[in-house]
């Protein structure tokens, strides 16, 4: 939808309003989906059903995930009664990553390789078949990369000239707190790992339970520097470091 106007829909909707976010977005565009992977995207999904019953969702398998999450995905495809579009790696450039680097070569090299590999280009397929996306994206999920979140913007890490891609980020200011508030409220599905000390949940050699009053990023990529912190699946959040 080449038409759409994104200062006119930031203007008539209030950051704090996830639900009509959502519903006006799913208005807005034919061509849309949810990226689905944790718990604040099951809440968007269980707006978005409110509104429109054939609602579009995807969900990226690396390959790495932990048996529960698996489990989770089934469990939500059933609840809902929807499809989920599992999008995979390239057989191919999986096999030349593995056979040239390993299986565990992001904790000498970082993470940004294998994430390259296993999330960004299968997201990347599926972005160029979208007019728009909505993700569940919080600003402080990540201090370091998110708290400029915007609930509506042009996806500057996907979008390309001749093809705009809007991003939609409904739950930009809410909290954690306010996310499983709405999970228990609306007896909303959830990944059975959040009841064993996991916060953010990614890939299984990558993630691990957060002590008390740990911050939830420092479950994923703990070996890094928490700048780095983002799988490339929202690289326009980050914001460049100086350089001394």
């Amino acid at each position: 939808m080449s038409n759409f106007d994104l200062e006119a829909f930031i203007d008539s909707h209030k950051a704090d309003e996830a639900q009509k976010i959502i519903h006006s977005a799913l208005k807005e565009f034919d061509n849309i989906a949810i990226s689905f992977s944790g718990a604040e995207d099951v809440v968007l999904i269980d707006m978005a059903v409110k509104a429109k019953k054939d609602v579009h969702v995807f969900s990226l398998d690396t390959g790495r995930l932990h048996s529960e999450t698996y489990r989770f995905i089934e469990q939500v495809r059933k609840h809902y009664n929807i499809e989920i579009d599992i999008m995979s790696p390239d057989a191919e450039k999986l096999e030349a990553f593995t056979k040239e680097k390993g299986l565990f070569s992001f904790f000498e090299d970082g993470h940004k390789e294998c994430c390259g590999v296993r999330k960004v280009a299968p997201l990347r397929k599926k972005l160029a078949t979208l007019d728009a996306w909505i993700t569940g994206q919080r600003k402080d999920q990540s201090h370091g990369t998110r708290n400029q979140l915007d609930f509506a913007e042009l996806d500057g890490a996907f979008s390309s000239k001749d093809k705009p891609l809007y991003k939609f980020n409904p739950l930009a200011n809410w909290s954690s707190e306010d996310v499983w508030n709405y999970i228990k409220v609306f007896e909303v599905p959830f990944n059975e790992l959040h009841q064993k000390g996991f916060i953010s949940i990614g890939c299984e050699p990558c993630t691990r339970a957060v002590l008390p009053n740990q911050h939830e990023r420092e479950g994923r990529w703990w070996w890094e520097e928490s700048e780095h912190k983002e799988c490339g699946l929202h690289i326009g959040n980050i914001i460049p470091t100086k350089q001394a």
